[in-house]
């Protein structure tokens, strides 16, 4: 097993030798730009990561693993224009650098180079692959769905925005891991089980995401604090605030989250203080490390050896961590 380090390392080796310079310029030019932003590079790790975990050499993963990521990608140039968003990793995103329309088809050929790449593996596996990113991908637009109808709704359940955060983000933490194992030709019990340990992550990750969206430092976490608030997002930390405020924190909460004013840093300010004084702020922290250690608990079924677990769970741990 490689430092987690070096499998970043040579992920992006790898990312940087795949060359979409084509014609026409402002189709793959976008393509380039977002793939060369950064970013935490999580899935596509995980993907070459949960290779070795099976004891295959993560490079037979790659395209696997590049496929991952370009979906990603493709996933949050769509995300961005429909959130109206500013920024990502703290630069233009792909409709503020070009303009909405090359968003979109720039978008869609990312789609469609990620199913490309599935085609280096031969057929059984290339099978297997593939039939695991469709339902994916139709998780991931079904959450993305429900995101956006639950802005404009005022009763949205826990239950629901945890089912909604599972097919937008944490399914495709799942698969990424899958992924690895397919390719390994892990058995259907091992490929199961290490995609249940990256689906409980990716929601921990996904919570984590939401809470620093509102406390977090726009420096270190490369997104415009505030953008759930904003846009009026039923988030965790709302769902939370409204079970345990008062009658007024609660009016004032639905009120804001009614509205668009212009004095957005108010708005802002203003519903931060509710879900500190009310205690949603800390049940948030509270089930991110409740699903991390669901997924940690995971990793007792999985049929590798103690030190490969605790490599996974150095992983999470790591993941968990970041900065705020």
């Amino acid at each position: 097993m490689l430092s987690i380090e070096t499998y970043q390392k040579e992920f992006i080796d790898y990312l940087n030798r795949f060359s979409i310079l084509r014609e026409p310029k402002n189709l793959y030019n976008p393509i380039e730009y977002i793939l060369r932003l950064g970013g935490k590079r999580l899935r596509p790790i995980l993907t070459l990561m949960t290779t070795e975990i099976f004891d295959v050499d993560y490079k037979k993963a790659l395209d696997a693993a590049l496929a991952v990521e370009v979906f990603h990608n493709f996933s949050l140039i769509h995300d961005d224009i429909m959130d109206d968003a500013p920024l990502r990793r703290g630069n233009s995103t792909v409709h503020e650098k070009w303009d909405i329309n090359t968003g979109i088809l720039s978008g869609d050929a990312m789609l469609i180079l990620a199913y490309q790449l599935f085609e280096h593996y031969e057929p059984k596996t290339f099978q297997a692959l593939a039939k695991l990113f469709s339902k994916t991908a139709l998780q991931v637009c079904e959450g993305q769905q429900d995101d956006i109808d639950f802005e404009t709704r005022s009763d949205v359940t826990i239950a629901e925005y945890l089912n909604m955060i599972a097919n937008k983000t944490a399914v495709l933490v799942g698969a990424a891991m899958q992924m690895g194992a397919i390719v390994a030709n892990a058995s259907i019990e091992d490929q199961n089980n290490i995609y249940e340990f990256g689906k409980n992550l990716g929601i921990a990750f996904q919570l984590q995401d939401d809470y620093l969206d509102t406390f977090g430092n726009s420096n270190t976490f490369g997104k415009q604090i505030g953008g759930d608030i904003i846009e009026n997002k039923k988030t965790y930390l709302y769902i939370k605030a409204l079970e345990f405020s008062d009658e007024s924190n609660i009016k004032q909460l639905e009120h804001l989250y009614d509205t668009h004013p212009a004095d957005v840093e108010n708005k802002i300010e203003t519903i931060k203080q509710i879900f500190i004084v009310s205690g949603s702020s800390e049940a948030t922290k509270t089930a991110i490390e409740n699903y991390t250690n669901k997924a940690f608990a995971v990793l007792e079924h999985l049929n590798i050896s103690e030190n490969k677990k605790a490599i996974l769970r150095q992983f999470g741990e790591q993941l968990m961590n970041r900065n705020v």
